[in-house]
């Protein structure tokens, strides 16, 4: 079969390279980096490694779930959890016998006439087959199903900007949509929270290098690709998959709006442990904590995740984990001072997902474009970076 390249070693690209390579089509991958994950992958700072970012899956991430299967990662690389949001300040919500919907029903700290109206909502949604008309905000839908005060504030704004790195008034309403469809319709176990327990790197980069490497592929690290038309005369299909920052290097593509994401690890005692391993915080700065001790046994190692732009991106590394340390002892009595801290910023995490951004479609020739951010339909996730892996692979092979 002809030869195929890859560019990039991240989600998207590795997922390609596994299509090409399970189908015995020969696959070079070039990596810029020495270590494959792109904009999701283990860094090595101040003598540490630690991932890039803290990402959250979903039991509906049904094509990562298959590909990390397929190249032989075990189930135990992720903590499996139902649905259950919890907060510092005791709200809570979560699936129990009777699902998404019970726990929208009896989720604590809202008034009953919002609960229903939740219900009320997502069964209008379910109606219309999670389809709009015409894309809108996301604050703009909400306000369109009287979604405000506390459904809104501890559901449906931090679900937004979890899953769309995008605030509600900017985030696409219908990207959003589809999440609320995957996953709290899904089917059995589609709304799960899997946390991974080992560096995003490992999670499903790496094992998918070695089953390409096994099929008789090749991954070359520390070789940036140049000029694509240099690819063009020894590969039969070149597939690109790198970041869309680094997209206009290569070929001539439109300037893009990104949504940064910061993660400030602070370092406390060993013994310092969260009741549950991931907490929401209703107000401030950070919108979720992990317990790195409780999922990969960095004890007493916390991850603080700033989602979408803001007023941090104004401070300094060292002012913003003492915001985030100020924001855990209002909730953690006795939280010492860390031991270290350290924050990781990504500021082009992720294109911004607008209504506008998610109609844009490019195309060029004798190029197969893969990436979260080509995908028509999902937000910037590795759910999608791996769909457009995989929809890359399937157009070389035809």
């Amino acid at each position: 079969m002809p030869p195929v390249a890859v560019v990039g070693a991240g989600y998207a690209g590795m997922a390609a390279a596994v299509e090409l390579a399970g189908r015995g089509v020969p696959v070079t991958v070039f990596e810029a980096l020495a270590v494959p994950g792109g904009r999701a992958r283990r860094v090595s700072a101040q003598g540490r490694e630690l991932d890039n970012g803290q990402h959250i899956l979903i039991g509906a991430y049904g094509e990562l779930l298959r590909l990390m299967r397929t190249v032989g990662v075990s189930d135990h690389a992720l903590l499996r959890m139902p649905l259950d949001l919890r907060y510092f300040d005791g709200f809570r919500m979560r699936a129990g016998l009777l699902g998404v919907a019970g726990a929208l029903l009896f989720a604590g700290r809202i008034p009953l006439s919002e609960r229903l109206g939740a219900l009320r909502f997502m069964s209008a949604m379910k109606r219309a087959g999670f389809e709009l008309d015409e894309d809108v905000s996301v604050e703009d839908l909400l306000e369109r199903f009287e979604q405000g005060g506390a459904i809104a504030h501890y559901v449906w704004r931090p679900l937004c900007v979890s899953a769309l790195n995008t605030s509600a008034s900017e985030a696409s309403a219908q990207a959003f949509l589809v999440v609320l469809r995957d996953a709290l319709f899904g089917g059995r176990g589609a709304s799960d929270l899997l946390l991974p327990r080992i560096d995003l790197s490992g999670l499903f980069p790496e094992p998918a290098a070695r089953f390409v490497e096994a099929h008789g592929g090749r991954i070359l690290y520390r070789t940036p690709v140049k000029d694509v038309d240099e690819l063009k005369k020894e590969f039969a299909s070149v597939i690109v998959a790198v970041g869309p920052h680094q997209l206009k290097a290569l070929l001539p593509a439109p300037e893009f709006h990104y949504q940064p994401i910061y993660t400030c690890y602070l370092q406390y005692p060993a013994s310092m442990r969260l009741h549950f391993p991931m907490m929401g915080l209703a107000d401030g700065l950070v919108q979720w904590v992990f317990d790195r001790g409780a999922l990969n046994g960095e004890n007493g190692r916390l991850a603080c995740v700033i989602s979408a732009q803001g007023d941090h991106q104004q401070l300094g590394h060292e002012e913003l984990a003492g915001r985030c340390h100020d924001e855990l002892a209002r909730w953690i009595p006795g939280l010492p001072r860390p031991d270290w801290s350290l924050v990781i910023a990504e500021k082009r995490a992720t294109v911004a997902c607008t209504p506008a951004a998610k109609g844009v479609r490019l195309a060029f020739p004798g190029v197969i474009l893969a990436g979260d951010y080509t995908d028509p339909e999902y937000p910037p996730t590795l759910e999608a970076a791996v769909r457009s892996g995989v929809r890359a692979a399937r157009a070389a092979l035809g």
